[in-house]
Formats: structure tokens, sequence, C-alpha cells
């Protein structure tokens, strides 16, 4: 169900063309200022010193561009740079097959690397420490183990979940960024360089209102773009203004707020038919149709971001903001204040 969703930060069928909007240079990408500041240093610093960069995990909610980073790291260090999936290494001779085809200063990205499977983590200790990979001949009592040397390479890993990782795996890098969501103006600023890449015109005002819809997720804002786009070129003359981009985000039922049908659901679930009062997870999956492990892992995160739900010990309820969202009259006792510290006013989570 995630995937199929417009404003899933997740990678789906529909994103082919995301590539090509990807920026290549630091220089190129907007927002994540700490993070690029301190990759930029340890690049430059590895480049003096003709070393290979230190390990790197990023992690953060997806969409926020992981693996442009990666691929940005590689372009910054003048390697090749090998891309790969936590679940796609099943074995640990899938990772060898992996390492030692690398060529010193390459790039490992493995995306999702907090779904390693046990033993392929036990077999990266040494190859990211040692660079060295120890691999165990025949079996029984005959079994011997040797250690074949790897070229050194840098891995990149990257990971929705920063929970999920082990420690020793954790601990084996150097280098950690969290990759936060994105304000209005840096979205609107990545907006207006795909457009231009796509030979889209568009107004500030039409870039400034699809980053309010985009969830301060760049793969969200792009992926919207490209629907206004078809819009503009079919309902409009062209141009991607703050009309345009208001009637096209409603008729792909996403609202002010980036809010979808699904997660209008929710609220209007917890108001209309509890009165506001606080819903157990359970009761709330059962009513809506939904997962509870879904509502809780996909649906949730952006509601309590923006602070239109909080969580009690006795259930999910809604706050003033869902009310006012809604256009609802605000209940005087039920609904909890909240404040709201959003992206969407400009400030990061």
């Amino acid at each position: 169900m995630e995937e199929q969703r417009i404003v899933s930060g997740m990678p789906s069928i529909e994103d082919v063309a995301e590539g090509s909007l990807r920026p290549r240079q630091m220089s190129d990408y907007v927002g994540q200022e700490r993070v690029k500041t301190m990759l930029s240093i340890f690049i430059q610093a590895a480049k003096h010193r003709d070393a290979v960069l230190d390990h790197v995990l990023l992690y953060g909610p997806p969409g926020l561009g992981k693996t442009t980073l990666a691929n940005i790291i590689a372009n910054e260090m003048g390697t090749s740079i090998r891309i790969t999936s936590g679940p796609a290494i099943e074995k640990p001779r899938d990772l060898a097959g992996l390492v030692t085809n690398l060529n010193d200063g390459d790039i490992l990205f493995i995306d999702e690397i907090h779904r390693l499977n046990h033993s392929v983590e036990e077999v990266l200790y040494p190859a990211m420490e040692d660079y060295a990979l120890d691999i165990m001949l025949g079996q029984g009592p005959g079994a011997r183990s040797i250690r074949l040397d790897l070229p050194k390479f840098t891995l990149v890993g990257a990971t929705t979940r920063a929970g999920m990782l082990t420690a020793p795996l954790r601990d084996r890098f150097g280098i950690i960024g969290h990759l936060e969501m994105y304000s209005v103006e840096e979205l609107a600023r990545i907006i207006t360089r795909s457009a231009g890449i796509l030979d889209v015109a568009i107004e500030h005002e039409g870039a400034i209102e699809l980053a309010r819809r985009s969830r301060g997720t760049p793969r969200i804002a792009n992926r919207l773009l490209r629907r206004v786009r078809d819009y503009a070129d079919v309902q409009a003359n062209g141009v991607i203004t703050r009309d345009v981009t208001i009637a096209a985000t409603e008729l792909l039922q996403v609202d002010a707020l980036g809010l979808d049908l699904i997660d209008r659901r929710i609220l209007e679930t917890m108001i209309y038919k509890f009165s506001g009062r606080p819903v157990g997870l359970d009761t709330l999956a059962a009513i809506t149709g939904e997962d509870a492990g879904t509502i809780e892992e996909v649906y949730e995160p952006y509601l309590l971001q923006q602070a239109l739900i909080v969580r009690t010990p006795r259930g999910r309820i809604p706050t003033h903001l869902a009310y006012q969202h809604l256009g609802l009259p605000v209940p005087e006792e039920e609904a909890p204040k909240a404040v709201q510290t959003s992206f969407l006013d400009g400030e990061k989570n």
C-alpha cells in the first residue's frame, strides 16, 4: 500500500526519472548543510592525504537523498560506486562477490543496511576494519579458514531505521550523518532546479505551494512536480502557477499540509467516531481497514510531526490543529493543544 501513495517517501516504479534529477556534485546538493559541510571536509582531507575515505553511515526518513549523497561522495572522490541493498545480500558469498570486485578507493553503497543477514554482517566486520575477508574452506573436522586481502574501499550504508543497527556494526562507521526533513524554502529551490532540468516553466509562488505539500521530502516534491506538470500541460498553458499547483494537487487528493486521503481518514475516524477521545491502535486499524503496523510505521510519524495527533497511554488523540485543518470546530476540553514546530513553517524537525 505504501509504495502506491504519491506522498510516500519510499521509491516506486513512478520514480524512474528520479536519477536524471539528482545532483552530481556537493555544490549542487540543496539542504542538509551540516552533513554536506562535514562530508566535504572529510573528503578533502582524504584526497589531500591520498587516503581512502572512512566508512559513512547515512540515516533518516526515506526520500531525503541518502542515495544521492552516496553518488556525490563517489564523484567527489573520483572513484566508482557499486550499489546494492541489505536484503539483496543473502549469504556471505554474495558479499564476497561484491567486495572482491572492488578497486582501491571504490564506494560500496548498501541501502537498507539494517536488513543485513546476521551471518553476512559478521563477515562484513573484518572487511570494514582490516580490509580482509575470512573464508571457510571445507566442512567438518577438515574445515579451515583463510584470510583474503581486499582492496581498500569505503562502505556507505543507508538506513531509515538506525535503531535497528547492531552496536558492533554502527561503531565501525567513522562518519555518521543524520538527514533531516527539508524546509519549504529548500524544497522550493529543489523544485525550481528540477523544473529547469525537466524544461518546465514554474513561478516562484507555484514552487512554494508545491513545496508546502511535499511533506519535507525531495522525492515527493519531484514526484508531485511531474504530476503538476502534466496537469499544467493539459489544463493550463504549461506554466506551473500557485493556482495550477493547488488545482492539480487537490485532484490528486493531496491537501495543503501534504495529507492524502488515508491520512485524513485516520483523523476523521478519531474525531467523528470517537469524538476526540483516545483510540487504540488495533481499534483504529479495524475501522480504517489498514494494518496496525502500517498505521504505526507509515501514517502516524507524519501526523505526529505535524502535531495533528498525540500518543497517550490510553491511545491516540487528535489535537486542536487536526480539527482546524479539517475545518471543524475545536472542542474545549477533549482535544489537547499542541505547538506545531513544523518544517512547513520554515523550521527543521
